[in-house]
């Protein structure tokens, strides 16, 4: 689930801040940024001098008591190692609200989904709070300027965002629905935007086996 965390973590702690004074109004209106199933974006992410292959796509939607829940995923790729394609997806009501279900796929094994606590055992201590991660994360954001930059879906004019205390540079377009551009780290580790769209399904095709649970745990739901 780190890698999930992660993922989220940067689609989320983005997009919003774009000036100081109206800093504190974006931050809080995070919890309302609205999913738009089928939208995707594609990017190369080197770490450790490896690189992968990932998509953050949001690939449906789903009603329960009435409120509208989306499936967001995440799918890594190794070119040098085809058979360990990672897919993550989890069903939330929005950026910042609570993972109902979380789907996983690793490889060929059979995809599994956990639900209830099962998705507490996953994702404890991983940071599923996304609001206050970001409310954080958003106020420690200095705003460089505008710059143009070159990356493999083209030159673009993007936002420029530092956090001084992570040592992380993220370039950003406002206005698109998955709007970062390109990201580097302290440690050189890097992402950058290959390619975006709509028209996003699933990764998953088969039905999903559902975890076994913990003595004592909440049955699926």
């Amino acid at each position: 689930m780190f890698r999930l965390t992660l993922i989220l973590g940067l689609w989320l702690a983005v997009p919003f801040a774009l000036s100081a004074q109206e800093k504190e109004k974006i931050c809080r209106d995070a919890e309302t940024q609205p999913l738009t199933p089928g939208t995707w974006a594609s990017y190369d992410w080197t770490d450790n001098n490896a690189t992968s292959k990932m998509r953050l796509a949001v690939v449906g939607q789903e009603t329960h008591a009435g409120v509208t829940y989306y499936w967001l995923e995440a799918k890594i790729e190794n070119p040098q190692r085809p058979n360990e394609t990672m897919i993550i997806q989890a069903l939330l009501p929005s950026l910042t609200g609570d993972v109902r279900t979380v789907v996983l796929k690793s490889g060929s094994q059979p995809a599994m989904r956990a639900s209830g606590q099962m998705v507490q055992m996953f994702t404890k201590g991983q940071g599923t709070n996304f609001a206050a991660e970001f409310v954080r994360g958003c106020r420690e954001t200095e705003l460089v300027g505008w710059e143009q930059v070159t990356v493999p879906a083209g030159s673009v004019r993007a936002v420029h965002l530092r956090h001084v205390r992570t040592g992380t540079d993220t370039w950003i377009q406002p206005q698109q629905r998955f709007p970062v551009v390109k990201t580097t780290t302290r440690d050189a580790g890097s992402m950058v935007l290959t390619a975006q769209g709509t028209g996003a399904k699933s990764s998953i095709t088969e039905t999903p086996l559902d975890m076994p649970s913990l003595p004592g745990a909440s049955p699926p739901r």
